[in-house]
């Protein structure tokens, strides 16, 4: 009888989590079921790409063992690579990048 935790984060530094014991032979799928993830969510199902088992993606299908942390993952908000643009955009090209902190009377590149 394995013994699993689900976690879920419905906001940043907030998380939710259900400590389960699943007869053997359990899903990823079933442990979802049985955490009650869905009335927490209001109803909602995880996707097929929002499921991980300790921060790598897994199916809905895979097997779980003792000890696994089956984590549901929220969509994100805003495309990490738009919010770099626009960071590097705010601050400006000078502002920005490696070497944009030089000593007073520095050589180019240090």
């Amino acid at each position: 009888m394995p013994r699993v935790l689900v976690c879920w984060s419905p906001a940043p530094r907030e998380v939710l989590e259900w400590p389960l014991d699943l007869p053997e032979g359990s899903t990823v799928a079933d442990a979802v079921r049985a955490s009650g993830f869905a009335a927490a969510a209001g109803g909602a199902q995880p996707g097929e790409g929002d499921l991980g088992l300790w921060g790598r993606h897994c199916t809905a299908q895979q097997p779980v063992r003792e000890g696994d942390r089956i984590e549901i993952y929220r969509a994100l908000r805003v495309d990490p690579k738009v919010a770099r643009r626009e960071r590097f955009r705010k601050q400006g090209a000078r502002a920005a990048g490696l070497f944009a902190q030089r000593r007073p009377g520095a050589k180019p590149g240090y």
